[in-house]
């Protein structure tokens, strides 16, 4: 009887010691198609995989937590079914808000990233705050896309940001602003997006906005943060994508190094190619050689 309860002890004694070992070694899955990702796993009343764990404790070799910020109508887990998972995967502590959501029930308010970027700004202020006491770091890194490229520029530059923040990588940015609503479409509805007031953020993305101009005086970069400007020439709402280009930035278009990459406004969120350039962004004294794979509209590989 003492050997049989000795034997079962220890069985019992390696399952529970195995288990949570395999758990946490074992990688999450990295879907590289935005729209098929975002349709089927992305939830939006639930965490995108591998981020918001609030026990996360960074590691010496990735001291910053990394901070997700959504594009218009994401939120934060549509928008980062492929970022959630890969970095956590490459041993970062991963937090993603949803902001500027509308003040209405489920499903409508997880169509964020409409209210005002002034607004949002300060909702990032406040989670960047929790992640900082949580994680007990001195600084994040913000990886945004679109809408969430621009949006925590107005924390960096007007909310005390800047002391907060080491990287700011950006996929599909618009520091130029862009034409949200057609002149065609615009004339047909008598009207633009400056003029919609249940989602003031398009109005503030159009290149002529007062907002554009407050965000652009004095120069965009805030002295102290890292910039990485990630652009597809297929962007489809960024127009020209080259306003996504600005000065005293890293600034990359995929397809000047990869050719085959077709990823557009939205699959740019879950490219591959751009992956490896955030990657080493982040991580620059262990970089990745940029090995191109064909990337489809959409859909990815």
């Amino acid at each position: 009887m003492r050997r049989l309860i000795t034997l079962a002890t220890v069985v019992i004694a390696l399952l529970l010691a195995g288990s949570p070992a395999t758990a946490a070694t074992k990688p999450l899955p990295v879907p590289y198609n935005f729209l098929p990702a975002a349709m089927i796993g992305g939830t939006p009343n639930a965490n995108a995989p591998g981020t918001n764990d609030w026990t996360c404790k960074p590691s010496k070799a990735h001291p910053r937590p990394v901070v997700l910020t959504h594009g218009t109508l994401g939120n934060h887990s549509t928008n980062w079914q492929t970022y959630g998972p890969l970095l956590k995967n490459n041993g970062y502590c991963v937090y993603a808000l949803t902001y500027g959501a509308l003040p209405a029930p489920y499903p409508l308010n997880a169509l964020a990233g409409l209210g005002s970027m002034r607004v949002s700004a300060k909702e990032l202020d406040v989670f960047v705050d929790r992640v900082l006491k949580s994680t007990k770091a001195s600084k994040v890194d913000i990886i945004g896309h679109s809408q969430g490229t621009l949006m925590p520029t107005y924390y960096l530059k007007f909310y005390g940001g800047a002391k907060k923040v080491y990287n700011h990588i950006s996929l599909a940015p618009l520091w130029h602003g862009t034409e949200i609503v057609p002149a065609q479409l615009t004339a047909i509805l008598g009207t633009g997006a400056g003029s919609l007031p249940f989602a003031p953020a398009l109005g503030e993305m159009d290149k002529n906005s007062s907002f554009m101009k407050e965000i652009r005086k004095g120069g965009v970069a805030v002295k102290g943060v890292r910039y990485l400007n990630i652009m597809t020439k297929y962007d489809e709402l960024v127009r020209p994508y080259t306003s996504g280009s600005e000065k005293g930035m890293t600034n990359i278009v995929v397809q000047d190094k990869c050719a085959q990459d077709y990823s557009e406004h939205f699959e740019i969120a879950a490219d591959r190619n751009a992956s490896l350039y955030v990657l080493n962004f982040l991580d620059p004294a262990h970089p990745r050689p940029i090995v191109c794979t064909l990337s489809l509209p959409f859909v990815g590989p």
